[in-house]
């Protein structure tokens, strides 16, 4: 298990981001206002001390019942003001959700969504025409009512047509078929049978970029570097060769940059899959030569995806570790945002895993605010939400809102 030590740049630069918050929030505003804004979307951050990154961004995201209640009401505020200005007199809103109803966590994510949404008297359905044999499925705290859903050239919803698809599934596996000309929100652009990763990395560093110019730092202190495998490299070995003389670079200049900044540690990558979510096939490396020795059940865990999907193609991005520990447990933080505003936070808690570790694992608890607030050491962590975490967040959401731009016109010209 690696251990790090570096400078506290984020604490030291804390003055700086508060002096730039105007400028800051102009720019923002700038971007937002020629972007289409995500209904909604998490973020994983990753707070070194030295640094800080959102590492995924989820364009459908599950974990809405992990969002503490008192940050519930300007989630849904924020929600509903996106829907006024994007879907004005949209009034009845039909949920789509995944398959994986047997996970009570997730049931419940649907009823506080439900929640959400049912606010300024909006009927809000759940279901999908995979579902229809269940009447209802458990969550944490209660059952949840499905509606029988047919798509059959037309989106019938126990016989009528709703105004709006909110869609809560990352169609792995494709776009969402025979539901007429209902829309949806977020758009099926950014599902995982298109969308990458690496796109979204590619998308958000022109933003780390100008955010950086405008504090006068570094932008490596606000992203993560990385580069992408294509074409089922892993499976031949010339090519995997290659690769790890590749990795073996992409380390030597994060070691050089560890050097510049007096840190301490061994750096690490992680290869994902780069169409994909739910943390599945992660692999953690610190040199090139572990590539050249994964055995064949590490090359197939890392290949196999969401749904038996195979990955292609693999990110391999620089590992963020967390410098933020309560309790024994390490710390990851959660934004949930609308609109592309942070709204809330929670926190990811495990008390198993290392500092560099990927902590969306079974193993792994959640944290709210209050629950922070009660520990040692937790209202530090809570001090940094409010700035460097919502900015990269904050930063991610406008990434998305780029991406999406893109590839609703890359769907729109293949028509």
């Amino acid at each position: 298990m690696t251990d790090y030590s570096g400078p506290n740049l984020l604490a030291e630069l804390s003055a700086k981001l508060e002096s730039k918050r105007e400028e800051l929030s102009d720019f923002f505003s700038s971007e937002r206002a020629k972007l289409p804004m995500p209904l909604y979307a998490s973020v994983d951050i990753r707070d070194a001390g030295w640094k800080v990154a959102a590492v995924d961004a989820n364009a459908y995201p599950a974990g809405f019942n992990n969002v503490s209640s008192s940050d519930l009401p300007n989630l849904s505020e924020q929600l509903l003001i996106w829907l006024k200005k994007e879907h004005p007199n949209k009034k009845w809103l039909h949920i789509w959700p995944e398959s994986h109803t047997r996970n009570k966590g997730y049931v419940e994510n649907l009823i506080t969504l439900q929640k959400l949404f049912s606010q300024d008297g909006n009927k809000v359905t759940i279901g999908s025409p995979e579902l229809n044999e269940l009447d209802e499925v458990e969550g944490l705290t209660g059952a949840l009512i499905l509606s029988k859903t047919t798509a059959d050239g037309e989106l019938l919803v126990s016989g009528g047509t709703p105004d709006l698809v909110i869609l809560n599934n990352d169609l792995s596996n494709g776009t969402l078929e025979g539901i007429g000309g209902v829309p949806v929100a977020p758009p099926q652009a950014m599902g995982w049978y298109q969308r990458k990763k690496s796109n979204h990395f590619r998308h958000v560093q022109p933003f780390i970029d100008k955010a950086a110019e405008i504090l006068e730092i570094d932008p490596w202190l606000l992203g993560t570097h990385w580069f992408v495998s294509e074409d089922k490299c892993l499976e031949e070995e010339a090519c995997r060769i290659k690769l790890a003389a590749h990795v073996d670079s992409f380390l030597q200049f994060l070691k050089t940059k560890y050097e510049e900044y007096g840190i301490e540690g061994e750096p690490v990558l992680f290869v994902k899959n780069d169409s994909g979510t739910y943390g599945l096939g992660i692999l953690e490396i610190r040199t090139g030569e572990q590539l050249l020795n994964l055995s064949n059940r590490k090359v197939n865990k890392l290949t196999y995806g969401k749904g038996g999907t195979e990955a292609i193609d693999f990110l391999i991005q620089e590992g963020v570790p967390t410098a933020l520990k309560v309790d024994g447990h390490v710390i990851e933080p959660c934004i949930y945002g609308a609109g592309g505003h942070s709204c809330s936070t929670f926190y990811r808690a495990n008390p198993k895993k290392g500092v560099i570790a990927n902590l969306n694992t079974p193993s792994t608890k959640f944290l709210q605010p209050e629950d922070l607030s009660k520990m040692d050491g937790g209202d530090l962590i809570l001090g940094r939400v409010d700035n460097w975490h919502s900015l990269v967040a904050e930063l991610a959401m406008l990434a998305m809102g780029s991406e999406l731009a893109e590839l609703t016109s890359l769907a729109t010209s293949q028509e």
